[in-house]
């Protein structure tokens, strides 16, 4: 079994608001990584895995969600494609941490994880 088979098999074991708060936490991770030239490699398998839970996650999701998924989904590969690009421009590094922090945000209002317990 692979790393990534069962990182699927682990993830899929939760509830779908809790996938969807572990996307939005790798999210976060990649705004917060983004700060340091250093940590490219990083931020670019925060990404890969957020488009893997991404992947796991859409089928199980409302419609709504689904389409905040399919559209991360496809920020997410416009940036893997050209990711050498990106990490050598610091505006465009930046615009890729406000955007994953955005969608970081998203994601946790859809998971429905920090509404107040009444």
């Amino acid at each position: 079994m692979t790393d990534r088979s069962r990182l699927r098999e682990r993830y899929l074991r939760d509830p779908l608001p809790v996938r969807l708060g572990g996307l939005a936490a790798n999210l976060a991770r990649v705004r917060s990584f983004s700060d340091h030239p250093a940590h490219g490699d990083v931020v670019a398998q925060l990404l890969e895995e957020s488009a893997w839970f991404i992947e796991w996650a859409a089928s199980d999701a409302p419609v709504g969600t689904q389409l905040m998924l399919v559209a991360c989904q496809r920020e997410i590969a416009r940036w893997r494609r050209s990711w050498t690009e990106i990490w050598g421009d610091a505006a465009r590094q930046a615009e890729v941490a406000e955007r994953a922090g955005a969608w970081s945000q998203q994601f946790l209002s859809a998971s429905g994880l920090m509404q107040a317990e009444v």
